[in-house]
């Protein structure tokens, strides 16, 4: 019998092991890292469809309208999204969705995961998540491990009850216990064990079940988060948890929160290939080194190399490695990673050392996602800025004006339907229009296409935040960028 399991996305993580591909601004989660999804898309459609209810989203208001759009593009609608004030860990995100989940389904079976893990026999994880719901019926908190092909040090692991069938059947077992991070030594002695499994952070247990080991376990978090959840506020289709009561939930994992104290554990042995992507050096494994151990994107180029991975993100550029051995490059058009692949998890060390220093490189993307669409600056110098604009169909800018600059705009794809003052009008591929310094503007994009526009700013200011905003569909308030 199949069981309908309601899928709860966590997408709100900002990780800085994968810079300068994913930042603050944009997340691993959301970027096209391996096909042609992102990591977000490839999770909500691979837990989507027979069995399975319409996705929760768990995510930060930065992150609201990448979530819509990237859902939209896959054609899943959500049966909400959460907003969390800010991010506080595994544990309060979970409890939320748990909370939400129950007053409309009290008796539902609710499958937590990560976005930005890469699963790719998404078949083989459905059958070993309906495998599972058995267990989470009868009250088990059920986690999921991996079957380990290395003496993995970056993972926590799980001790299994009994070694796995030799098929490697997805079976529920009791839980033993779980074990931290551990050094070589230990790793390599929980491989050739081979009655552990890698702790993959992915969860099927009832709402009820989830609920009362909070209870038992975290009643002072279960009171708080309770509260954000009865006192959230509807805002434009997404749900924000209110801050007070969220601010003063500790900041903890599930893991240490309830499920390394709970009794009623059970693990299900996963045999497929999983990866959650938490440095270079797994995207450089999960990609499919050539016999070289080579990996390059299109506009990279290895001479004379080994074990190593080349990748620019822009077509403008070209990446060229010659005699390279066990070396990641990834080039952005504003930043360049060049590190030796066994230090793939220290490149969180080089955002700190950038965030230190002030570059904006370290947080922000040259690409500005907006709810509208996004932008990029081309070139900039004193008293100018030359920005490339994407307005999305259907979508337009706030209704604003600015203190201290001008705008002059050229459309080269599509038509915008251009308000200065009293006066709209059309603006069609190839002509433009001039904004003076003052005037109350707006873009829109009436057509079915995205819109392209080139923008050139002049004034004493150029700031982002020189907006003065009267009207705005997605209810921003003054001074927010867009």
């Amino acid at each position: 019998m199949t069981h309908i399991v309601h899928p709860i996305l966590l997408a709100g993580g900002s990780g800085t092991r994968l810079w300068p591909l994913s930042r603050k601004s944009y997340p691993k989660q959301f970027a096209k890292l391996m096909g042609e999804h992102s990591l977000f898309q490839a999770s909500a459609k691979r837990l989507a469809g027979a069995g399975f209810a319409a996705p929760v989203i768990l995510t930060g208001a930065d992150y609201r309208f990448v979530v819509t759009e990237q859902l939209a593009a896959m054609e899943i609608a959500p049966a909400g999204i959460l907003i969390e004030p800010d991010g506080r860990n595994t544990a309060p995100a979970i409890l939320a969705a748990a909370l939400e989940l129950a007053a409309r389904a009290p008796e539902a079976l609710m499958l937590v995961a990560p976005s930005d893990h890469v699963i790719p026999d998404a078949a083989g994880f459905r059958a070993a998540v309906q495998a599972a719901t058995s267990a989470a019926f009868e009250g088990q908190l059920v986690t999921f491990g991996i079957r380990p092909d290395r003496a993995e040090t970056g993972y926590g692991w799980l001790e299994m009850s009994q070694v796995p069938s030799a098929d490697f059947a997805a079976e529920p077992q009791p839980l033993k216990g779980f074990v931290e991070k551990p050094d070589s030594a230990t790793a390599e002695a929980l491989l050739q064990g081979g009655q552990h499994l890698w702790n993959a952070g992915i969860f099927l247990f009832s709402v009820q079940a989830i609920i009362a080991a909070f209870e038992a376990h975290a009643p002072e978090m279960l009171s708080l988060v309770r509260a954000s959840v009865e006192q959230a506020e509807q805002d434009l289709g997404f749900t924000r948890l209110a801050p007070k009561p969220w601010s003063q939930v500790e900041d903890i994992s599930i893991d240490y929160a309830v499920m390394e104290k709970a009794e009623n554990l059970s693990v299900v042995p996963y045999g497929g290939s999983w990866s959650d992507l938490g440095g270079w050096d797994a995207v450089w494994r999960e990609t499919g080194p050539d016999e070289a151990g080579v990996v390059v994107s299109d506009c990279a180029t290895a001479i004379d190399c080994q074990d190593t991975m080349l990748r620019a993100e822009d077509p403008r550029q070209q990446l060229v490695g010659i005699g390279l051995q066990d070396i990641i490059a990834v080039a952005m058009p504003d930043a360049v990673l060049v590190a030796h692949k066994d230090r793939a998890q220290d490149v969180k060390k080089a955002v700190a050392a950038l965030k230190a220093k002030g570059a904006s490189q370290a947080d922000t993307l040259p690409k500005d996602f907006r709810p509208w669409g996004w932008f990029e600056s081309l070139v900039s110098g004193a008293r100018f800025q030359v920005k490339r604009i994407t307005v999305n169909p259907g979508a337009a800018l706030s209704l604003q004006s600015h203190h201290h600059r001008s705008e002059h705009w050229i459309v080269v794809e599509g038509t915008a339907k251009v308000t200065i003052g009293e006066e709209v009008q059309l603006v069609s591929e190839n002509q433009s229009v001039y904004i003076p310094l003052g005037a109350t503007h707006r873009m829109e994009n009436p057509g079915k296409v995205p819109m392209v526009l080139i923008e050139v700013q002049t004034g004493s200011y150029l700031g982002e935040d020189d907006i003065i905003r009267y009207e705005d569909v997605y209810a921003r308030g003054q001074g927010a960028k867009g």
